[in-house]
């Protein structure tokens, strides 16, 4: 049986976020402003090169309990077009065991300016059982009407390219992972709905978070650990019922990085745990005793 473990699931969870169809909300969704974020400069980020985290999907479902996918999320810098540019780097793939039943690997490329965080390109190279899909985007903001000129082929549809539009709210998703990092938490409101916009493949999406308060909750294999939580409707389909909220968990520090995550399916759940990290750029602050890395 398949269950979601591709990266797109992973970070789509990791930042609180969830894909709603444009009719669903409509209006109110595009005439929002994108989340609250504290100076984009690239001092007072929450993050710097040579970052990198590691996570565990896990899944549940009668007796079925085991971990079944891990993926790494690294970001450098790099010179691009003569600019001096982040790249994201993420790298998922299913364990050796879950690859006897669905093998997955995927590989997510973001490019992105320093200072303003604003996305430069995109590429997607992914591989899930016998679906295979790559994207390519290049942001053009050099138009009145700018836009993503996009290179995209998946197994099912063939090779398609789409110019998507594009709005300074638009992003891919590890583009849009890093810059909900430095949203502004003395602006925020508990329990007010953000919403933000991503491309993938040929589709755009609205999303929204939810921020809930803060909660202190021990995560397996890392620690004791103070988070804020986050939570966002999922809506009804092939993967989710509809009926219960995904839930996310990031440090109560300045690094703002996902620690844990856990979301219902149509059949069992998925959860998702933080097991190692190296080079943030702020003390890790947010454990209670031991710290483990």
């Amino acid at each position: 049986m398949r269950i979601p473990i591709s990266i797109s699931f992973l970070l789509c969870t990791c930042m609180a976020i969830c894909s709603l169809h444009a009719q669903e909300y409509g209006d109110s969704l595009r005439k929002a402003s994108c989340i609250p974020v504290r100076e984009l400069s690239q001092d007072n980020l929450a993050f710097q090169a040579g970052e990198q985290m590691s996570f565990v999907l896990h899944y549940k479902w009668g007796a079925v309990n085991s971990d079944v996918g891990n993926a790494t999320v690294r970001l450098d810098t790099l010179t691009y077009n003569g600019e001096k540019a982040f790249q994201c780097s993420v790298y998922g793939k299913t364990t050796r065991w879950y690859d006897l039943f669905f093998k997955v690997r995927e590989d997510f490329k973001s490019w992105f300016t320093c200072d303003g965080l604003r996305p430069l390109k995109f590429t997607r190279d992914t591989f899930e059982g016998n679906y295979q899909a790559k994207n390519t985007y290049i942001y053009d903001w050099s138009q009145d009407e700018p836009r993503i000129i996009a290179d995209v082929y998946s197994s099912s549809s063939g090779q398609r390219y789409p110019e998507i539009p594009l709005t300074p709210c638009t992003f891919d998703l590890p583009s849009l992972f890093y810059f909900a990092r430095n949203m502004d938490m003395d602006v925020v409101e508990q329990g007010k709905r953000y919403p933000m916009t991503f491309a993938i493949d040929d589709d755009v999406y609205n999303v929204y978070f939810i921020m809930h308060g803060r909660e202190t909750i021990k995560v397996k294999g890392f620690g004791t650990v103070n988070t804020i939580r986050f939570a966002a409707k999922l809506l009804a389909g092939e993967v989710f019922t509809g009926e219960e909220d995904m839930t996310i968990w990031i440090s109560d520090d300045e690094n703002r990085v996902p620690v844990y995550f856990e979301a219902p399916l149509l059949v069992g759940k998925a959860t998702g745990r933080m097991t190692g990290y190296e080079g943030l750029k702020y003390p890790f602050t947010s454990f209670q005793g031991k710290k483990r890395r």
